[in-house]
This record gives C-alpha cells, structure tokens and sequence, in this order.
C-alpha cells in the first residue's frame, strides 16, 4: 500500500506542477483566440443577464442562470485558492490569478455554449443537460457521459465539501484555538 500512495504522490506531483499550468492557460488562451476574445463583451453579457426578459422561455431566469455558474466557478478555487498563492508565491501570484481569470472567461463561456447546445427536453417539459449529455450527443460518446457521471458523483463526497470543511476549520483552530474536531 505504502508502494501505491508513493506512486500516486509522484504522479500528483508531477501533473500539478508545470503541465497542469501548460494545459490550463494553454486551453483558456487557445478558447480565446478561437473565440474571438469573448471577454470583450463582458459588460454586454453582465447587462444581458440582469435583465428582464419577459419573452424568454425555460425554468431559470437569466440572473439565476448566471448566479449559479458563478458559484460553481468562484467557490473554493478562489477563496482559499488565491489565498494559498498568495502564501506561497507572494504577491506576485496575484497577477497570475488574475489573468487566468481573464483568459478563462473564454473557457467558462465555451462551457456554458456547449451546455445549451445540447441540452434536452424531457417527458416533464423541463430542460436537462450538462457536460454528459454533450460528451453523449456532442461526440456520439455516450460511454464517456457515463463514466463522467460517475467520477461526480464519487467526488461530491469528498473534493467540494471536504476542502471547504478542513478550511474552516484550520481557519477556526489557528484564529480562536477552535478544536477542528468539534
């Protein structure tokens, strides 16, 4: 067992190192050349989703729409993950962050492009979707939705709550001397 968790550390180490940051930046600067820099219509979307539109059809509105990919988006990442830069890479990582940030609006908006295209239509009349039915309809890999599904729903049980949780409660134990166990 010993063997494998060195294994693992190894391989975690590696790809969370410089090919993690060649693949992400590499992807978001890619989405927006190929784009057309999406993100100089931020304003133009920001006002476009805080709008009314009484016209509109679906079941969520186009502000809820928007506030729920933003928390999905900001969430953890941000909150302890600008804070853990900071600590480890000094100020300085301030301006990578941002910048990412920057570049991967044009990630998150292909994101969202690709969940509306293949979005589909139930028995209910309500509208489903999500990145299983565009790896099933998209790329004809219905195999691949499947074993998406089933990574998520493995690490809901441990990558979203658990990281939130073990932050709160090291921020609690070294602020006021809160145990992390209670």
């Amino acid at each position: 067992m010993e063997q494998l968790t060195k294994i693992v550390q190894e391989i975690s180490s590696f790809m969370w190192g410089w090919p993690m940051i060649i693949m992400l930046l590499g992807t978001h600067l890619y989405l927006t050349i190929r784009l057309r820099f999406p993100q100089l219509h931020i304003l133009k979307a920001l006002r476009l989703s805080v709008s009314k539109d009484k016209d509109a059809g679906g079941d969520v509105s186009q502000f809820g729409a928007l506030a729920t990919s933003l928390a999905a988006t900001i969430g953890t990442g941000n909150i302890i993950g600008v804070a853990t830069a900071v600590a480890l890479g000094g100020p300085g990582a301030v301006f990578w962050c941002w910048l990412t940030g920057v570049l991967g609006m044009s990630t998150k908006y292909a994101e969202g492009l690709l969940a509306v295209k293949y979005r589909i239509k139930n028995s209910s009349g309500e509208m489903i979707g999500g990145p299983m039915y565009a790896l099933e309809r998209g790329l004809g890999l219905k195999w691949l939705g499947v074993l998406f599904c089933i990574f998520t729903a493995l690490a809901a049980f441990g990558i979203g709550n658990t990281v939130q949780a073990n932050s709160i409660s090291l921020l609690l134990n070294e602020s006021y001397g809160v145990s992390p166990l209670t």
